[in-house]
């Protein structure tokens, strides 16, 4: 009963921050009729007629209303992943997601704290901000944007104790990230951003104070969990629909289901998406740091068997 009430406490916060700051609540479907092209995220298909996805995301609905509307918009409800589960992770979890207008990503790192700080994190939590580069750096002696495809092999050999020579560039940064860097980072809310390229997923592309090519994309972490993913968003179509054939032809490769492109989205860059940025938060995360939980199972009112 506690997280239950904690729930119901959070989301209460949640919208009455978003509405001092006069950003609109958006009701939108969690059944459409595409998934999403990215290598590392698989969607949960119901069965019928024709194909339909659970949505991973509302990001591709999200911006069709921010293309037409023009005014800040977000999203508290659920999202769906195949093959999520685990002590973080389940397939069907609650997702904040929201857009500001004319915002770029340094400006949403800053409000990602600000609402957690309204939501109770601890006033007295520390907050660092990161260069990738940086921390990537420090935990390994390798620079993320220059190391070769076969340094970061062999690094990987060296402490997994496994060949990992048939693994791409994006996937050794991954695993290396996940095993030597988040364990590395201090306590508190940290940001990591300026992602490599092969990492930018929805994100601009620009140069770091070291003229790196960079994605503009960030992430934060709450005592080293993981929480949030935003992007100073890419609003060009054309590029757009180069990374979803780019992506689609990695999934090829790795043997995975090709997905159909949502012209939808591209039609509304295409039309005209203002510059904006965007971050979804995992809030069963939120709460597990919020009551000190271990495991997701935890705060979750119903939790379903796993292996969907």
């Amino acid at each position: 009963m506690a997280a239950l009430t904690r729930r119901a406490l959070l989301y209460k916060d949640i919208r009455a921050y978003f509405s001092t700051q006069n950003v609109l609540e958006v009701d939108v479907p969690v059944l459409a009729a595409h998934g999403v092209t990215d290598v590392h995220i698989d969607n949960l298909q119901v069965a019928g007629e024709r194909p339909l996805y659970l949505q991973s995301s509302p990001e591709y609905f999200l911006k069709r209303v921010l293309a037409s509307s023009k005014r800040d918009v977000y999203y508290l409800g659920k999202a769906f992943r195949k093959g999520e589960s685990g002590v973080r992770h389940h397939r069907e979890f609650t997702l904040l997601e929201w857009y500001r207008l004319a915002w770029d990503e340094q400006q949403l790192m800053d409000e990602v704290s600000a609402l957690l700080f309204a939501v109770g994190l601890e006033r007295d939590t520390e907050v660092h901000k990161f260069s990738y580069r940086d921390a990537f750096l420090q935990a390994t002696g390798l620079d993320p944007h220059c190391a070769s495809n076969i340094q970061l092999q062999n690094y990987i050999d060296s402490i997994a104790e496994q060949a990992w020579t048939d693994q791409d560039r994006s996937t050794c940064l991954d695993f290396i990230f996940s095993f030597q860097v988040e364990p590395s980072l201090p306590m508190g809310l940290v940001f990591i951003d300026d992602y490599p390229v092969c990492q930018s997923a929805l994100a601009r592309i620009a140069k770091d104070r070291h003229g790196n090519p960079v994605a503009r994309r960030f992430e934060a972490f709450l005592n080293r969990m993981e929480v949030a993913n935003g992007y100073w968003e890419l609003c060009d179509a054309d590029e757009q629909r180069q990374r979803f054939e780019t992506d689609n032809q990695r999934r090829a490769a790795l043997g995975k289901p090709l997905m159909t492109v949502d012209e939808d989205i591209l039609s509304a860059l295409s039309h005209g998406l203002s510059e904006c940025a965007g971050v979804a938060l995992g809030l069963d995360r939120v709460l597990m740091q919020l009551l000190g939980a271990k495991r997701i199972s935890e705060v979750l009112s119903f939790c379903e068997p796993p292996n969907v």
